[in-house]
């Protein structure tokens, strides 16, 4: 059983408090620093102090990020392609028996 710590993160000055697994602490931590910093680049680029529009915005840009992740991480081309191989090497096969 791993042990739980309990933790407060800060986002844009509002602490949070979190139970975590110990060895995922520091993701946590990290986590925090980066939407921390994304905020603090938003306020500064867009001079506002609105913290509706500056979460909106960094939750928009981890969307965008993980969108990108997943299209760079789909396979079934791959797939596609192992597939028409595998047909090929069927045909090929039967037709040496």
């Amino acid at each position: 059983m791993t042990e739980k710590l309990s933790i407060n993160i800060k986002i844009d000055g509002r602490s949070y408090p979190l139970k975590v697994d110990k060895e995922n602490e520091e993701k946590f931590r990290k986590a925090a620093k980066i939407i921390n910093d994304i905020v603090l680049q938003y306020r500064q680029k867009y001079q506002t102090s609105d913290p509706v529009d500056v979460l909106a915005m960094t939750a928009f840009q981890f969307v965008l990020k993980t969108i990108d992740l997943e299209e760079k991480a789909d396979r079934s081309p791959l797939f596609d392609e192992l597939k028409k191989i595998d047909e090929e090497l069927g045909d090929y096969l039967s037709l040496r028996e």
